[in-house]
């Protein structure tokens, strides 16, 4: 796991650019924090930020590998997990490895087989190769978009970057938001492709982008596919537990101390419990951390969302799976503190307004990577088993718009509600979310004989895959390599989101209840509580000195009328939100609140040029 960056100018030599390359390699400092690497030749210069996993002392980047036509050279960030049977086959054709890694498996892949290496990776990554016999830039991102990858062209080639500041740091960039950038910025709606910053694109996930002399272009390798699925029920509750042990088992090999993420819900208890059983067997333990708030658990409020406190079901699967467990307890001030939200703010590059949900995933991350260097996360069940509350509501199953959004209004309010009644008539939200919607559903294609409802159920599910795990993802990875933490996502397996997409949903949820499949298919390792556990969201606090802690920000950042962020949200509102009696609470009600200090941050460091009309 690492950062990437690079720059290719066909109409100058880059070898004489060591300045500005270094300044686009030191902004992934904090992805990489165990070596540094840059290399120029002519029109391509790239620079690399490593975090050792494998081959601690082989893997150095960026890589080469001479030709007689010319030097191929590869900046590579994450992990193939099945490196050593591609590795095998590679020598089998006569190539000779000088390391150990992932990293010289994935250059002669492409020596061998050209951008065609994509098709044979399984694993999350990002990678870049320049190509010197061709003259070339040829940038690969996986499947499922778990690792981040950016670009921006320009007049005579392209920059890229694992995320936008590395893009930024080049003179050649000026940060710039349209109307368009704030519009994704103030929807949920993830069109793919969309960087937000003005010129710049994602590297779509599934996708080889290649830049020439010539121009651009770019292919699809792997999109997700409507099949006929005809595994009984017992077979296919087989087929998932087979595929979930063999992604543990593939995503547990490192070369440095690992560990798995514990919320208590049934998507984190049977990671662990699997990924336990199979360390048991050489002998080892799992290390199993959560994170948990002052207070929460003995003076827990239920509410629409969240049921119940995580630690009592954190606890059982500890005990049940032997784990080596610590949660990681997180009090009010420090939630609060506006270094932490400065970390977390530069980590993302953009103003997401998640509050603490992000400062305690990072504090969360923090404190993991005091003690391991690689984590297993539960993220993104949900999205493959249908886990959400929207899945089971029915204003959410029929609205024609995105699923979450329904839900997200409930419980959350209207996210535009802080902004100037003039920019949120020039963002006009409600048509851009109308016209990506139909966008995004236009080409999942519906089987021939599939029931309305088992196809509504199938278009959720793509938005899901496609579009809303897409952020949270993009999320994980940022709080985790902003402290150099290498976060892996078994659920995200290509294999599994492929198999459990095309099952109907008639088979995923055959008793009524959310992620019935994942269930069933890992009940033996489970203890009985997390087994009935209803869905809890990932835990957001309710210490009344947290919300106080953000008014009296606020109420700070209302003393500079003159302050940029009131060109975007309205002074009023948040006067009003900041002066409230009682302190809010809940995640929701505090959301004006931490939207307006992010934008207020953004502002101060990024200095964006914004077109609000």
């Amino acid at each position: 796991m690492c950062g990437i960056t690079g720059w290719v100018s066909f109409d100058r030599d880059l070898s004489t650019e060591a300045v500005v390359l270094d300044a686009m390699t030191e902004t992934m400092a904090c992805r990489g924090p165990d070596d540094r690497g840059t290399w120029a030749e002519g029109p391509a210069a790239l620079g690399h930020r490593r975090l050792a996993i494998i081959d601690l002392p082989g893997g150095r980047q960026p890589m080469t590998a001479g030709t007689p036509e010319g030097t191929v050279a590869l900046v590579y960030s994450g992990e193939a997990y099945n490196f050593t049977g591609l590795r095998r086959e590679l020598i089998g054709r006569g190539h000779r490895f000088t390391t150990d890694s992932d990293t010289e498996v994935v250059l002669r892949g492409y020596l061998e087989w050209g951008d065609r290496i994509a098709e044979r990776l399984n694993g999350m990554y990002a990678f870049a190769v320049w190509d010197g016999r061709r003259d070339q830039l040829v940038m690969i991102r996986d499947r499922m978009g778990i690792k981040p990858f950016y670009f921006h062209p320009t007049a005579d080639g392209v920059l890229f970057g694992s995320e936008p500041k590395a893009i930024i740091a080049n003179p050649l960039v000026r940060p710039r938001v349209a109307l368009d950038g704030l519009r994704e910025l103030f929807t949920m709606v993830m069109t793919p492709g969309h960087a937000v910053w003005d010129g710049m694109r994602e590297v779509e996930p599934g996708t080889v982008v290649t830049v020439d002399r010539s121009g651009l272009r770019t292919r699809a390798y792997w999109r997700l596919e409507t099949r006929p699925h005809t595994d009984d029920r017992d077979t296919t509750v087989a087929r998932v537990r087979t595929l979930l042990d063999d992604i543990v088992c593939r995503q547990l090999v490192a070369d440095v101390p690992r560990c798995t993420l514990l919320s208590g819900g049934l998507d984190s208890s049977a990671m662990t419990a699997l990924a336990a059983r199979q360390l048991a067997e050489q002998g080892e333990k799992v290390r199993s951390f959560a994170v948990d708030f002052v207070g929460q658990t003995d003076h827990f409020v239920a509410d629409e969302l969240r049921g119940t406190p995580d630690t009592p079901f954190v606890h059982d699967v500890a005990r049940l799976a032997r784990t080596d467990h610590q949660d990681i307890v997180l009090d009010a001030q420090t939630l609060a503190d506006p270094a932490v939200r400065e970390r977390v703010l530069r980590a993302r590059d953009l103003p997401v307004g998640l509050g603490d949900l992000d400062s305690s995933l990072f504090l969360l991350f923090r404190a993991v990577r005091e003690h391991s260097t690689v984590a297993l996360s539960g993220e993104s069940a949900d999205e493959v088993f249908g886990g959400y509350l929207q899945f089971f509501d029915e204003e959410a199953r029929s609205a024609e718009t995105f699923p979450w959004l329904p839900m997200a209004g409930r419980y959350f309010g209207d996210r535009a509600d802080v902004l100037r009644a003039d920019v949120a008539k020039s963002l006009d939200l409600d048509a851009y979310i109308a016209d990506a919607y139909r966008s995004a559903v236009a080409g999942i294609h519906r089987l021939d004989g599939e029931s309305d409802f088992e196809y509504r159920m199938r278009r959720m599910s793509h938005l899901h895959l496609t579009r809303f795990v897409r952020a949270l993802l993009d999320r994980k990875d940022r709080m985790s390599m902003a402290v150099g933490l290498e976060v892996r996502v078994p659920y995200c397996d290509h294999r599994l989101v492929e198999y459990v997409y095309n099952t109907p949903w008639s088979l995923k949820s055959f008793d009524g209840r959310e992620k019935t499949l994942l269930r069933e298919a890992t009940a033996d390792v489970l203890p009985k509580s997390v087994y009935d556990r209803v869905k809890s969201p990932y835990p957001s606090t309710q210490d009344p000195r947290y919300g106080r802690a953000l008014q009296d920000q606020v109420k700070e950042l209302l003393a500079r009328p003159d302050h940029p962020v009131f060109d975007v949200v309205d002074r009023e509102k948040i006067h009003q939100a900041a002066h409230r009696d009682t302190p809010a609470s809940t995640q929701g009600a505090r959301y004006g609140l931490e939207r307006t200090l992010d934008l207020a941050l953004w502002l101060d460091l990024y200095e964006p040029e914004l077109t609000l009309s």
